[in-house]
Order: C-alpha cells, then structure tokens, then sequence
C-alpha cells in the first residue's frame, strides 16, 4: 500500500504565507494537507492559488468568507463529495467559514479551524461549545473507521499541552467545558495521533509572536489529527514540523504531519527542526 501524507496547517493568512506555503508544499510534498486561517474569499485564493495548486498535482476545495476565518483541503489522491460547513452548526451571527470536509484517497477529511471562545464569559466561548457539539454530530453521522479530522481546535487536550498551567489559569483553551467537549468528540471513536504517538513528550503546534514564545518554547499543542481507529492504526509517523515556524514571516502556527503505511524519513520524533527531509515532490 502506498503511503499517504497528510498535513494540517493554520497558515494565518493564506496570502501573507503564500511563499512560504508553496516553498513547505514542494519540500514536505504532503498528500492531503487541511489548511486554517486562509483569510480569503473562495475568487480571492482561487486567483492567488488555483494555477499553483493545480502545477503542483492538488484539487482544491476552499471556504471562506474574505476577511476573517477560512478553511481549505489540498489532495493529490482525490477529491470528491466535497461539504462545506457543519450541518446544524451555529452561527454568530451567521454560519462561518470554518469546517470544509471531502473524500481524499478513501478518508473522510475534515479540515476546522475551532472557534477561539475568547474568554470564558463572552458569549463567542458558548458559541465554541455548540459548534463542537455539531461537528460530533458531523462525525457520529459518518463512518468513523474512515473519518480523519484535523486542524486548529484551539483547546490544548491536557495540561501538558500547555508550557505554564498557571499562565493559562482563568483563560479559555484549557478550560473544563472545552476539554470534555473535544473529548466527547473523540469518543465518537477518534485518536490523537501525535499524543497516541508521543505519549510523554512536548508536541507544541503554537507559540505567541510575542515576548520572544518560539524562541523560549512558550507555546501550546491546539493543532490535531484525528483519526478513525484503523486510520491511527496506519501511522508510521507523526511530528510537528517546527522549522515552518522558524524565520521570516512565518505563521504562529507550526504544520503537523502525519504519514499513514510509510514514514519515507523515517520516524523522527515528536517536533522536527531539520532544514530538509530529503522527501521530493510527485511530479
């Protein structure tokens, strides 16, 4: 069985990145890569990315809603039944640009940017809880053998996803509700790959712009892969690519990936520094 990469990445603006997209693409060469924070309208990335996508060997399913949010899938080995949103997802006001979902190489891909919640008391944290009710829903209605969803779900799982508890006290991503809400989700019979991976060591996916985070590893795991029970089962390898956060104008957010039935570099550990993995894009 050939194997499949796949990645997940909040690029925080998919336009500001889109050197630093295409240059990761040509370099990790991933099969289905779920991407977050676009930050473009579907004309507006189309414009910026269909050609170079398209030279590259990936169909692309893309929704946003220009300014804010946005969510695409990139595949090399397929791309059919595309749905965009969440059935019965809430709104504020109205439905976001924040869940896209299609058939890659017999998976059932979710990409989802999760909303932020912004605090506790402010009505967007409510917002977060219902839209992780419904993206459940999304899952239970499938086939969860076949399902993999991924991206930024902005809760760190446990506290060890988080370089300071204490720095994060009081503050939503690791609240009660929103962990026993991404929990409920997983028991629809998902994994999480990298922690099923990586048991005991730190996986960071996001640091701060700010004080210095990156450099100082201040950062939380909020970036996931889940997966279905035989798809985690596939994994030969799962890592953090740290050096996309390294740089200039880079995204606070740092690609993870996952490579299901063969690991061409191997298994390299939980967070991967190195400038090159020798892996070469399909042409």
């Amino acid at each position: 069985m050939a194997g499949v990469r796949l990645a997940t990445w909040n690029v925080n603006s998919a336009k500001a990145r889109e050197p630093r997209l295409l240059g990761w693409l040509d370099e990790r060469a991933p099969d289905v890569v779920c991407l977050q924070e676009t930050k473009l309208s579907d004309e507006a990335f189309a414009e910026s990315f269909a050609a170079p996508l398209a030279e590259r060997g990936y169909a692309v399913a893309h929704h946003g809603e220009g300014r804010w949010n946005g969510v695409a899938l990139l595949s090399r080995v397929g791309l059919d039944d595309v749905e965009e949103g969440l059935p019965g997802a809430p709104g504020y006001p109205h439905q976001e640009a924040r869940a896209v979902s299609a058939t890659c190489g017999g998976l059932r891909v979710t990409s989802v940017y999760v909303p932020n919640g912004r605090d506790p008391d402010d009505p967007h944290y409510a917002y977060k809880l219902e839209w992780l009710a419904a993206l459940r829903d999304l899952v239970e209605a499938g086939d969860p053998d076949a399902t993999v969803v991924a991206g930024d779900f902005n809760i760190a799982p446990t506290d060890e996803d988080v370089y300071s508890v204490e720095a994060f006290a009081e503050s939503t991503h690791v609240t009660p509700p929103e962990r026993e809400a991404l929990a409920t989700l997983m028991k629809a019979g998902l994994h999480d790959v990298i922690r099923e991976r990586w048991p005991d060591d730190r996986a960071f996916s996001y640091w701060d712009y700010r004080g210095g985070a990156f450099h100082q590893d201040r950062g939380m795991r909020i970036d996931l892969v889940l997966a279905g029970g035989p798809v985690a089962a596939r994994r030969a390898a799962a890592w953090v690519d740290r050096k996309a956060r390294k740089g200039t104008g880079p995204s606070d957010h740092a690609p993870v990936i996952v490579d299901l039935d063969e690991a061409p570099n191997g298994d390299l550990g939980p967070v991967v520094p190195p400038p090159s993995l020798g892996r070469t894009r399909k042409k």
